[in-house]
């Protein structure tokens, strides 16, 4: 194994491919808090539209598939952190988001998490971090 160092300095964004762009806004900015880093034009007809919560470094991208490739139900490897897993839990299951039924809690070391699915139901992770 090679001991150089990598020249790759940290993770941009992350692709998650959509049905409905202005949908997935709505969910990723409106239901979840994110902010919208970029919306704008791009090729014939498309948008690449960028969301990430306040202050991340890292975005999620929700853009269309690429042509005959298929969208929805994919199981996105995303973790997100959040200081209160039972209150975020609580608040997105108020607000009709697509939760697991209650916070998993495996002990030590694996922290409080939880899954939940976007409209398209793409899966990501909720853990809980102090």
């Amino acid at each position: 194994m090679s001991t150089t160092a990598t020249r790759i300095s940290q993770l941009g964004t992350v692709v998650i491919p959509v049905t409905d762009q202005d949908r997935a806004i709505a969910f990723y900015v409106e239901t979840l808090g994110f902010e919208k880093h970029a919306d704008v034009p791009f090729g014939e007809g498309y948008r690449w539209v960028e969301v990430a919560p306040a202050g991340a470094v890292t975005t999620i991208a929700i853009v269309p598939p690429p042509p005959g490739k298929p969208t929805g139900n994919v199981e996105t490897g995303i973790g997100l952190h959040t200081g209160d897993i039972d209150s975020l839990h609580a608040e997105l299951s108020a607000a009709g988001v697509d939760v697991d039924d209650e916070v998993s809690r495996m002990g030590d070391p694996i922290p409080p998490l939880f899954w939940f699915r976007d409209p398209d139901g793409n899966t990501l992770m909720v853990v809980e971090t102090p």
